[in-house]
């Protein structure tokens, strides 16, 4: 186990913002997680959990504990339609996707390149393409910090949702993740409708991709489309897809017919935030030191030594104005500290 005091956490999220802690833990088996919840029952320091920092914001230093896995490794089971991989949380999940793909086993094709590690997948339920982390996590391992014994959750027990989970409500900081296990297939039924990877796929001359040339599409569609975090301070997408009534829907479409839309199913459209954004004119504009990147409206971006406080008077000013002309409140996806 890993303690370490005054701690940077600069390394710990993609933003690149500079901020502190009092004390940092990193467990890399199931006994160090024990170890450390131990530590969080004796201690009166509040504490957060942290994952690869894709998804966290931070406004401030931190007087208290910050947990981090670094629990690796991948294990394969066979089953008659595909596999089980078993995936420490500290995996960097896309190193997970090359590895079931490479194994021969499809299914999180549509998810490649999302950074992160393996257990704040199954936190954020994590999505893009038209496929989520739940369609294809089977079980969830973690130690409870009240106990430090061992749990086993369903995806049922997760009560999974849009980019949202139980462990980002009533169970936050109530476990230590220390395992996801996905199922895969072994018969490849390629997800195509969501995006432009049916046009990228016909202009490329596939038609019928295989998994990793899948991968590779969406590879290269993530990467002209969003910052590269080494280069420019982000967290993606920073605003989850509002979803609003059909009635909401139809209103605006008659205001704006070409608004792109995605159905939910009978009641409900979802709306792309970043496409809003744009109309209220946002897109490659910057507040301060903090701006919305100019090839995607979805993704706030540090220009260069932007601190948390001014990515959220950015974000603040952003939801303002799309309220304004829309009716419609777009929520951060991001974990803000």
């Amino acid at each position: 186990m890993k303690d370490f005091s005054d701690y940077s956490l600069k390394a710990h999220n993609t933003f690149g913002i500079e901020a502190r802690c009092r004390r940092f833990l990193e467990y890399a088996t199931e006994g160090e997680a024990r170890e450390v919840a131990a530590v969080l029952r004796q201690s009166a320091l509040p504490y957060i959990i942290i994952g690869g920092g894709s998804n966290l914001l931070l406004t401030r230093d931190f007087e208290g504990i910050v947990v981090h896995s670094a629990i690796k490794g991948c294990t394969l089971d066979e089953t008659p339609t595909g596999a089980l991989m078993t995936c420490g949380s500290g995996e960097t999940f896309d190193d997970m996707v090359a590895a079931s793909i490479a194994a021969g086993y499809s299914g999180l094709e549509n998810l490649s390149l999302i950074p992160g590690d393996v257990g704040a997948s199954a936190v954020q339920n994590i999505g893009a393409y038209g496929v989520e982390a739940k369609d294809a996590i089977r079980q969830v391992q973690a130690v409870e910090i009240a106990t430090g014994q061992p749990c086993v959750f369903s995806p049922d027990d997760c009560r999974y949702g849009y980019r949202d989970s139980r462990f980002k409500h009533e169970w936050k900081n109530r476990y230590l993740i220390t395992a996801v296990v996905y199922e895969l297939q072994k018969t490849f039924v390629p997800r195509l409708q969501y995006g432009n990877i049916s046009s990228e796929l016909q202009r490329l001359g596939i038609a019928e991709p295989t998994p990793q040339q899948l991968r590779e599409l969406i590879i290269d569609i993530r990467r002209r489309k969003l910052p590269d975090p080494a280069e420019t301070g982000n967290a993606g997408s920073f605003f989850m897809n509002p979803v609003v009534s059909r009635a909401k829907y139809e209103q605006l479409a008659a205001e704006y017919p070409d608004m792109p839309h995605y159905t939910v199913d009978d009641a409900h459209e979802k709306i792309p935030a970043g496409w809003m954004i744009e109309q209220c004119g946002w897109k490659g504009r910057a507040l301060g030191r903090a701006g919305v990147y100019e090839k995607q409206a979805l993704v706030l971006v540090n220009l260069g030594g932007a601190t948390g406080a001014e990515v959220v008077s950015l974000c603040e000013a952003i939801r303002r104005d799309v309220s304004q002309r829309f009716g419609i409140a777009i929520n951060p996806e991001v974990n803000i500290v």
